[in-house]
């Protein structure tokens, strides 16, 4: 697991969507919730350029963050994140709390390594096609990876890699396996690139031909 991250927030009581309204408005600050670990809810609020450069970090969305509420520091993973329709900007965040004897289920990318090695497009001009980007993962928090990495070294035309090829790290589990083959979805595949046929006369002519009606259509139109 990376090295956590951690961002300052502060807790709040004045609730509801007026509230938080007024919050984004006069204190550019975002209002959060922290739930779970068998503890009530806590209400805070993040300043907005701090959360906006924290979401820069692509490891914010699947790595443990410490939360520190007034002093307090709080172990959390990121549950959901609601952005403004078309400006994209932060409105609410969900955090989950962690519990270090619990496992989370979070969804994680797929690294692609050696990919100019790869057999199916440096020796037989094949095409490198993604499938799935990221999968869901259950572990522990301490077994967090920052990411999942999938060799397609050895993958030739016509070959698929699935999510059964990748290597896991100790304690990380896929649990959509557990449901059986059917469920081994494919990750990456090389596929055969397909020339361009070169345009024949016939085709030349049927294409001048088309073009020609056209502007008779438009003419008789004007």
């Amino acid at each position: 697991m990376s090295n956590e991250l951690t961002l300052e927030v502060q807790s709040r009581s004045d609730v509801g969507k007026g509230a938080s309204r007024r919050l984004r408005r006069e204190g550019a600050r975002v209002p959060a919730i922290i739930y779970g670990a068998g503890k009530d809810p806590q209400q805070i609020s993040i300043e907005l350029r701090h959360i906006v450069k924290a979401l820069e970090n692509e490891s914010f969305y699947n790595q443990i963050i410490d939360l520190v509420v007034d002093g307090a520091t709080e172990p959390v993973i990121l549950r959901d994140l609601q952005r403004h329709p078309s400006k994209g900007v932060p409105m609410h965040a969900d955090f989950l709390r962690v519990d270090a004897s619990q496992a989370l289920t979070l969804t994680i990318g797929i690294t692609l390594i050696n990919e100019e090695e790869c057999e199916g497009v440096r020796l037989e001009n094949g095409l490198l096609t993604r499938n799935l980007t990221d999968v869901e993962i259950s572990c522990l928090p301490k077994d967090i990876p920052e990411t999942l990495e999938l060799d397609v070294a050895k993958l030739k035309i016509g070959e698929s890699l699935h999510l059964s090829d990748i290597v896991l790290p100790e304690g990380v589990e896929i649990p959509v396996l557990q449901h059986g083959e059917e469920y081994d979805q494919p990750v990456v595949s090389v596929i055969e690139q397909r020339e361009e046929e070169p345009e024949t006369a016939d085709d030349a002519e049927a294409t001048e031909a088309a073009e020609g009606e056209a502007e008779e259509e438009s003419s008789d139109e004007e």
